[in-house]
């Protein structure tokens, strides 16, 4: 499986599970919740470690339609 990892700002994206991830802390994950096709990890103290959104090529073509609409109105 190929990672791509951009280390500049602690995101990744693995193309055969189409998972987009987004690192935010560097604390032990102790729990998750998950919304729909996004997963976030969090620390003890509640604070978010890591970003999963699942189907991300989808979740991204979405988000560029409603940008995009939204800038035509």
């Amino acid at each position: 499986m190929e990672t791509r990892v951009n280390t500049n700002n602690q995101t990744s994206y693995e193309p055969e599970a189409d998972i987009l991830s987004w690192e935010v802390s560097h604390k032990p994950i102790t729990h998750a919740k998950e919304a729909g096709n996004v997963i976030i990890h969090f620390a003890d103290d509640d604070t978010p470690v890591l970003v999963e959104i699942l189907e991300a090529s989808t979740f991204l073509s979405q988000a560029t339609a409603t940008r995009t609409r939204a800038l035509a109105a």
